[in-house]
């Protein structure tokens, strides 16, 4: 016997600024707010960030956090609009999703992780009687071609010209 249970799906815009990216994962647990607080903070005093966490039960609030006022309501914002129980969205600014993501994902209730990006996003929501989760995520656009010898001199370069290969 299966249950038919009609659902539909969204599609949720996420506005990402220039000089802005966007970590978005799913977790657990009320104390993801302040754990991610925790790791963020004392990654670089140089990072800027906001977070957004949907609360699944209880009082079902987003609950946020951060260190730059614009950029937490940034993430409150992000957060509703998804509206997916259990999410998060982290804002950075003078940072990137790079020099924190591992951490981001050791912290205890942090389940996954949907994408880390400064592209424009899209996140494809279901929607049921229950509430709404995350189908996946659409980050940036297709592919305009192959890579050849020159793309990559090009990309090489740029690694070493921004400080992250040598």
């Amino acid at each position: 016997m299966t249950n038919k249970v009609p659902f539909r799906t969204r599609l949720v815009l996420v506005d990402i600024p220039e000089g802005v990216n966007i970590i978005f994962g799913q977790t657990h647990f009320i104390k993801t707010v302040e754990d991610l607080y925790e790791v963020l903070v004392t990654s670089s005093p140089s990072l800027k960030f906001g977070i957004g966490f949907c609360e699944a039960s209880q009082e079902r609030l987003v609950r946020s956090d951060g260190n730059d006022e614009t950029l937490i309501s940034m993430a409150e914002k992000a957060t509703f609009d998804i509206g997916c129980g259990h999410c998060f969205v982290i804002f950075l600014k003078d940072g990137f999703p790079i020099n924190v993501l591992n951490q981001v994902k050791n912290v205890p209730e942090v389940c996954g992780i949907y994408c880390a990006t400064a592209n424009p996003l899209q996140v494809i929501v279901a929607e049921t009687d229950f509430g709404r989760g995350v189908l996946g995520v659409v980050d940036g656009q297709s592919p305009a071609g192959i890579e050849a010898e020159e793309h990559k001199k090009t990309r090489k370069e740029f690694l070493r010209k921004i400080g992250y290969k040598r």
